[in-house]
């Protein structure tokens, strides 16, 4: 978790970089283009300059026949010097503008290799990492193996995602502690449901899914021009418990203000916001970087991870009280149906990574589908995130 959070923070100082760079590249562009324009302008000045270097006008004290081409020249000079001064001057300052430009991209390259050495460090640490956790569960792979292999078959006979997550949930809560948590908790509030006078996570009456977290985006694009992205960064580590919990420290609905956003990026579709298909979005959308890092928003069990119809790769996970989250787009999901997770905790990547970076642009970058749902109807994500999240996104 400490490994995936030092890689979070490394993808948002590196988009910060980058950003800056291509910044300063378009102001050298400027300038150099400003320059290359008035090439021949700047010849002439600087042949005028180098010629009075070499030939002082003529003294002022001057005998009397040479009076008169001494006016004449003193009136031409007069005339010429404050222009030839000005634009001198101009060039100077455009001069001193384009090497500050220069240094400073410079300066900026050398952050971006420092900062990209960091975080191929770090990703090479978690994949080690992640391979110890893989060797740790070996002793759970025969009850693993038949999660998977349920997830499998229910998800090739259902017709809906509510479906596919309520048969899911009886094969969770059969093989795991998923069963044992929800009957303590009915123990604990039998009469007693959590949201039932939450106004800001009221259930939306459900419809189809959305063709893709891609086709939401479509939509938020077109937005763009009228409106900022906000860009999204990551609140500091939340303690949420014990890290050898097998089973959330608290109840999701108290979790409020707590959760730590799954990935880097930018928000670009909101919950409720009018999708292209003229229905409301059911979760937010953000925009990561190439190969980002996706961690676990809240404790909970894995009740799906796979390819399911237009969502691509998928991410569904049972946080207790009827509550779950969705996350769709991921490129490599590294956890299995049946496993407790930890919020925070790695479980995947977005697509593209690699050792060469570039500035994430818009109509190139993967996009995370985030739900949460609760009594398979979702519900505004938005008052869970951490504070600093929330006053990030405005």
């Amino acid at each position: 978790m400490d490994t995936a959070k030092i890689i979070k923070d490394s993808e948002g100082k590196l988009t910060d970089i980058e950003s800056r760079l291509e910044e300063l590249e378009s102001q050298e562009r400027i300038l150099r283009g400003s320059l290359s324009q008035r090439n021949g302008q700047i010849a002439k000045l600087l042949g005028a300059l180098q010629r009075m270097g070499r030939n002082p006008p003529p003294a002022i004290i001057t005998e009397r026949e040479d009076a008169l081409e001494m006016v004449r020249s003193a009136m031409l000079l007069s005339a010429a010097f404050p222009e030839l001064g000005n634009q001198a001057q101009a060039l100077l300052t455009r001069l001193n503008e384009l090497a500050r430009v220069t240094g400073d991209i410079r300066s900026q390259r050398d952050k971006l290799r420092s900062e990209m050495a960091h975080f191929s460090d770090a990703r090479v640490r978690l994949s080690g990492l992640m391979q110890e956790k893989s060797v740790a569960l070996d002793e759970r792979q025969s009850e693993l193996k038949q999660m998977r292999t349920a997830a499998a078959d229910i998800s090739r006979n259902v017709n809906n995602l509510n479906d596919l997550i309520v048969r899911l949930d009886k094969a969770v809560q059969t093989n795991t502690g998923l069963g044992a948590y929800e009957a303590q908790r009915a123990r604990e509030k039998p009469n007693i449901t959590p949201n039932s006078s939450s106004a800001s996570d009221a259930p939306t009456p459900i419809d189809a899914p959305p063709a893709t977290p891609a086709a939401d985006v479509k939509a938020a694009s077109a937005k763009s021009a009228e409106k900022q992205f906000n860009v999204v960064e990551l609140a500091p580590s939340t303690a949420l418990g014990r890290p050898g919990r097998i089973e959330p420290e608290v109840e999701f609905i108290k979790a409020k203000g707590l959760l730590p956003l799954p990935a880097q990026g930018r928000k670009v579709l909101n919950f409720g916001d009018k999708t292209q298909y003229g229905g409301q979005s059911k979760g937010i959308v953000f925009e990561t970087r190439q190969g980002a890092q996706v961690t676990s928003p809240c404790d909970g069990w894995i009740v799906y991870a796979g390819e399911f119809r237009s969502y691509g790769q998928l991410l569904i996970i049972n946080a207790g009280d009827g509550y779950h989250v969705l996350l769709a787009g991921l490129s490599q999901i590294d956890v299995q149906p049946g496993q407790f997770v930890l919020a925070a905790e790695p479980i995947g990547t977005m697509s593209g990574w690699s050792q060469q970076t570039r500035p994430v642009a818009a109509n190139s970058a993967p996009v995370l589908y985030v739900e949460f749902r609760k009594d398979g109807r979702p519900v505004n994500p938005d008052p869970w995130w951490a504070a600093r999240d929330r006053k990030v996104q405005g």
